[in-house]
């Protein structure tokens, strides 16, 4: 669908916030793919998710600024033997989801684009209108994520992430990103070789300075590498280093200041301690400012939006070769495991999410799969004769995250579709399903309910029919 008839269509199908389908303003134009990814979110009746640590127990969660990073694979295993389905109790409340799309066309054009927000507030969903233009909305009120308001104060946040938006129609707390703020940080270090300021096939030498357990102790390796074990294997400590380089060149508050300027206003980090590069948790992003990010590593042609102020945004904002090293290290990820589920291929639990192919990396002898110190029993082989698209993605995963973002391009002779997803939700590793059975001694857990994948795949279905 190319943009004059997205356009048209816009202007005819304006939704007008009924019962079936709150939209923010009476007026907003929408297009027809935000309506079915309400309909898809909402179909997958999150609420009967069981809460392993519930408020009521006296487990309740740390406030959100406690420190927050992708556990390891013995922690999780730690903690699955601390905690039982038995002990948990399902939601007290609609969690809190932020979903975007952006369908691309041949040349990686925006063609549609939807963005749909789910919370206490909004139980049935809202579509939230996104001007054509400039990809972009003002009618939200986000607010910074805290897991104690989501849970004692029904699911409001108290902290607004972007000043002015007081009046805004839709109020909404946008999930802490978990590893998905990973993205940023590499289009920060993408910048800056851009820009001659860091080689990446130079050492780093990380010193930190205290040493931070989460992000590890002294190393040193090619800035390449550390960006790759970021991104591929969800490596902490890399990404502690990462942070802490861009630090070194006093260089956040320009990252932070370059996503505003191109349009994703929502998209930063701040609060990082540049002598070790930890502490994450003052990090934001917005399902569709992360699916615009995206659509410009894509690089599809000409404009890919036009911001509020007039900015033409190009795939320029990086060089064609940062955008393909950023291609190739997403289409490299491990972690396949929450929109999309190949890792435990042919297990009956979680089910099948988006038909991806499990990148030849990762795969051993046998077909079984080893991401770093994560290890999967299943042979991924038949799920990858069978993929139909590659998911160039990034995921992450705390107690109160789940959050998965990537590109989605199918295979020559299969169903059509090449898209843009990212869906963040703060049912993370302390929530599961009733019937999930347990997991092998010694296999990489599945880490969130598999609703997640039975969105993915609804999601892909309905990319195909477009």
């Amino acid at each position: 669908m190319n943009l004059t008839r997205f356009t048209a269509l816009c202007t005819a199908l304006t939704i007008t916030g009924a019962a079936l389908a709150p939209v923010a303003n009476a007026g907003e134009e929408h297009h027809p793919l935000a309506e079915r990814l309400r309909e898809a979110i909402v179909a997958q009746n999150f609420k009967d998710v069981i809460d392993l640590t519930p408020p009521a127990t006296g487990t309740a969660r740390s406030a959100g600024k406690k420190e927050k990073y992708d556990p390891s694979p013995a922690e999780l295993a730690n903690k699955a033997r601390a905690l039982s389905v038995q002990a948990g109790k399902p939601l007290h409340q609609t969690p809190n989801m932020d979903a975007a799309i952006i369908q691309l066309d041949a040349f990686g054009r925006p063609a549609a684009v939807a963005n749909v927000l789910l919370s206490p507030q909004y139980p049935n969903g809202v579509v939230v209108p996104v001007k054509h233009r400039s990809l972009a909305t003002d009618q939200v009120r986000y607010r910074w994520w805290d897991d104690d308001e989501w849970d004692a104060n029904g699911g409001k946040g108290t902290r607004d992430v972007l000043p002015g938006r007081e009046n805004a129609a839709i109020d909404f707390s946008s999930p802490y990103p978990a590893s998905v703020l990973k993205l940023m940080v590499g289009f920060g270090v993408l910048r800056l070789a851009d820009q001659g300021k860091v080689d990446l096939d130079a050492d780093y030498v990380y010193d930190p300075n205290p040493v931070r357990e989460a992000c590890g102790g002294k190393s040193t390796k090619k800035v390449r590498q550390l960006f790759d074990e970021m991104i591929t294997k969800s490596q902490n400590e890399s990404t502690c280093a990462l942070i802490k380089l861009i630090h070194d060149l006093n260089s956040w508050d320009a990252v932070n200041r370059t996503f505003a300027d191109l349009g994703m206003p929502t998209l930063m980090v701040t609060g990082t301690l540049p002598g070790n590069g930890g502490r994450w948790i003052d990090s934001n992003m917005s399902g569709l400012d992360t699916a615009k990010l995206l659509l410009l590593v894509n690089g599809g042609f000409g404009v890919l939006w036009t911001t509020d102020a007039g900015k033409q945004v190009t795939r320029n904002e990086l060089s064609a070769s940062s955008r393909r090293f950023f291609q190739e290290t997403l289409a490299g990820q491990g972690h396949n495991e929450m929109l999309s589920t190949p890792n435990w291929c042919g297990r009956a639990y979680p089910v099948q999410g988006i038909p991806q192919r499990v990148p030849e990396r990762w795969i051993k002898p046998d077909g079984t799969v080893t991401v770093g110190d994560a290890v999967y029993d299943r042979d991924v082989r038949p799920c990858n004769e069978a993929a139909e698209v590659t998911f160039a993605h990034k995921t992450g995963w705390v107690d109160t995250t789940g959050s998965d973002a990537g590109i989605v391009k199918s295979f020559r002779g299969k169903d059509n579709r090449n898209y843009v997803v990212v869906v963040f939700c703060n049912l993370g590793t302390d929530y599961v399903d009733a019937d999930r059975p347990a997991d092998p001694p010694g296999v990489f857990p599945v880490l969130y309910t598999q609703k997640y994948a039975q969105l993915g795949k609804a999601i892909d279905t309905i990319m195909k029919s477009l």
